[in-house]
């Protein structure tokens, strides 16, 4: 439902906090940054630009490369059971810390620590375009380690997860990406994976198959698993999702129930696409406050107990 100016509440009180220690740690995420530097079209930057990199310009037509802060300093603690959800606008860093998590990408610094290896939907499954969705299926739970036994009893629960009908026996490359998303979704679920990250893909798909994902991701979290849902619609977020990390620019400026950031993004987000930037500013500046992670502080033996540890930064 769109709110309006009149009927939507201001920013939701934090009453009951998110489900803090819910279960053992899973993964530490500890100061990571992301720093790199691309070039610029802003005026400013070329007129503060150096003579070389003036005369560069004029040679070559490089612009001067301006220092981009992808990821700051972001911390927290996933515990088992949880579904932590990662909202954030276009840019905000919300890809990017899923892949650092994945092990996919090395950040500038920190680390990230996890009992398990993380499983990236879409990225752990080998997936071949030209084979049917059938094939694949084939496939993708083989690379995730499963014997072919295993595969045998477990591709009826895939398909059907998937929800793609006939479409599942031909070829992939045929697929649009909701189909393709869906079925990615349902290989990477199938392997009962404890730590699972998914960007985007549950955006797609009919309210069947929304029901079954959020079964699915259920089931994975009372198997006392942990399940990560980056999306930039607040409102999967807010039905799917115990937990929620907000990301602004990079930075994480809000933790807490899934259900309550997600209500106060959606809130700030209408703001800032009806163009009112005074409002957004001072919705956001309230969540800041109320949501901010300063509480979350890494214990140092617990990062050393988790046994995977990647994605250390130099």
């Amino acid at each position: 439902m769109t709110p309006d100016t009149d009927s939507h509440p201001a920013v939701m009180t934090a009453a009951d906090g998110h489900e803090a220690g819910i279960g053992t740690a899973t993964v530490v995420v500890d100061d990571i940054r992301v720093s790199y530097r691309a070039p610029s079209t802003d005026a400013e930057d070329l007129h503060t630009a150096s003579m070389a990199q003036k005369i560069l310009l004029g040679l070559t037509g490089q612009r001067p490369k301006v220092r981009v802060d992808a990821l700051k300093g972001i911390s927290f603690v996933a515990r088992a059971g949880e579904s932590i959800g990662i909202l954030g606008r276009n840019g905000a860093g919300k890809s990017t810390l899923l892949r650092i998590m994945g092990g996919l990408e090395t950040p500038t610094s920190g680390t990230v620590s996890a009992r398990s290896n993380p499983v990236l939907l879409g990225v752990n499954a080998a997936l071949i375009p030209d084979l049917s969705g059938e094939r694949n299926v084939r496939l993708g739970c083989l690379a995730m380690g499963m014997s072919p036994q295993q595969v045998e009893a477990i591709i009826p629960e895939v398909i059907e997860l998937a929800g793609i009908g006939k479409a599942i026996y031909r070829p992939m490359k045929t697929y649009s990406s909701g189909m393709s998303s869906r079925l990615r979704f349902a290989i990477a679920a199938s392997a009962n994976p404890d730590i699972l990250l998914i960007d985007e893909a549950l955006s797609t798909g009919d309210a069947a198959f929304k029901e079954r994902s959020e079964n699915k991701m259920t089931e994975l979290r009372r198997a006392a698993g942990t399940v990560f849902i980056v999306n930039h619609a607040a409102q999967v977020i807010e039905e799917m999702c115990t937990r929620a990390l907000w990301l602004v620019d990079g930075e994480l400026i809000g933790d807490g129930p899934g259900p309550q950031i997600a209500h106060d993004y959606r809130w700030w987000s209408w703001n800032i696409a009806k163009d009112k930037p005074d409002k957004a500013a001072t919705i956001l500046a309230t969540c800041r406050e109320k949501w901010k992670p300063a509480g979350v502080r890494i214990q140092r033996s617990e990062s050393r107990t988790l046994p995977y540890r990647h994605a250390r930064g130099v």
